[in-house]
């Protein structure tokens, strides 16, 4: 039988695929009662994922809304593009960074390149940038390509990722809470963060002000796994309190 986690990432592809998306189709499609599907998108609702409609759901209209995958990543390029100005100042000559795919770190891999330095990553995107800089010492981790992303998982990149023990990691997230931890939607990215996570000495979040006090569908790690926070100035004073609050390292970029 489908585990409830497993329902919900199917749940949520869909309604990225099609915007709209109905009870009774889920049902059949997923093989369970309709009931279920009922308290699948009451539950996805209350996490500000959805909107519940008659007969079925659709994305929600929110300002700062977590879907779809490609708006997302599109939006608030000048944020990201100061976060990784910030960034860039915390690498040292001869390092060697472990670099997770995503629109901030791809700003980050624009920027390298003045100084010596080894990047591991499993982005397409990532390696392209950085292929031609000569200071830049470049190891792909081999994989399968997930969905549409550009990023590479699987067996063989987690095996090679045992493999390594890494100066820094750089990488970013879909939702930010105090209380339920870094989030992302789907399982595979969430095994895949917990990896690298585990593979380097200083974890440092790339994350624009936009995903503070948002729940995705699966966390991966807390708040304290996190030695430092890279994002912008729009940052709302509460959530900056309560990282304080934890003690934790915050590098604010002015935008």
């Amino acid at each position: 039988m489908m585990l409830a986690v497993e329902r919900h990432e199917r749940i949520l592809d869909q309604l990225n695929k099609y915007k709209v998306i109905r009870v009774s189709e889920l049902s059949k499609l997923l093989g369970v009662t309709e009931k279920t599907i009922r308290g699948d998108l009451e539950l996805l609702e209350d996490r500000g994922l959805l909107k519940r409609i008659h007969g079925g759901a659709i994305l929600e209209e929110l300002e700062g809304e977590m879907l779809p995958i490609a708006q997302r990543q599109s939006g608030y390029s000048e944020a990201k593009h100061a976060i990784a100005k910030v960034a860039l100042k915390l690498i040292k000559p001869n390092e060697t960074i472990l670099m997770d795919g995503g629109s901030t770190t791809i700003e980050l891999a624009e920027l390298l390149g003045d100084f010596p330095i080894t990047v591991i990553t499993n982005d397409l995107k990532i390696a392209n940038v950085l292929l031609s800089k000569p200071n830049v010492q470049l190891l792909v981790l081999g994989g399968t390509r997930i969905d549409d992303s550009s990023s590479l998982m699987g067996a063989q990149a987690t095996d090679m990722l045992k493999r390594m023990r890494v100066n820094r990691l750089f990488f970013g997230t879909t939702g930010i809470s105090i209380e339920h931890g870094l989030t992302v939607f789907n399982s595979i990215h969430a095994d895949w963060k917990k990896q690298i996570i585990a593979s380097a000495d200083h974890i440092t979040l790339l994350a624009d002000a936009t995903k503070f006090e948002k729940v995705a569908l699966i966390q991966f790690a807390s708040i304290e796994e996190v030695d430092e926070i890279v994002t912008d100035s729009t940052l709302d004073k509460a959530a900056h309190k309560k990282l304080e609050s934890k003690q934790m390292s915050i590098h604010i970029a002015p935008i």
